[in-house]
């Protein structure tokens, strides 16, 4: 899984994490966590994703893991921003 938005200035975020591990089958292995690049790459470091795996925009995550072998990129995208960011 990939996620977009729920870093740790974020409400929302692991609460997400925490549904989508539930059941054990569903891992974390990249993210655009804020929009702030400290804060994605302090975030993406606090849940152990690598570096190379810590995007500071969505536009770099999904071109840089649809480079991917398919058995390595993320399979789906979450996107935990807030409400009005949803969409562009």
């Amino acid at each position: 899984m990939g996620m977009i938005g729920g870093g740790k200035d974020a409400f929302i975020g692991a609460i997400h994490r925490i549904a989508a591990n539930a059941d054990g089958l569903i891992e974390l292995v990249c993210g655009a966590l804020s929009i702030n690049k400290d804060i994605a790459v302090d975030s993406g470091r606090s849940l152990f994703l690598p570096d190379d795996r810590i995007y500071t925009t969505y536009e770099e995550m999904l071109q840089n893991e649809s480079e991917l072998p398919a058995e390595k990129r993320m399979d789906f995208v979450t996107i935990v921003t807030p409400n009005f960011a949803h969409y562009a």
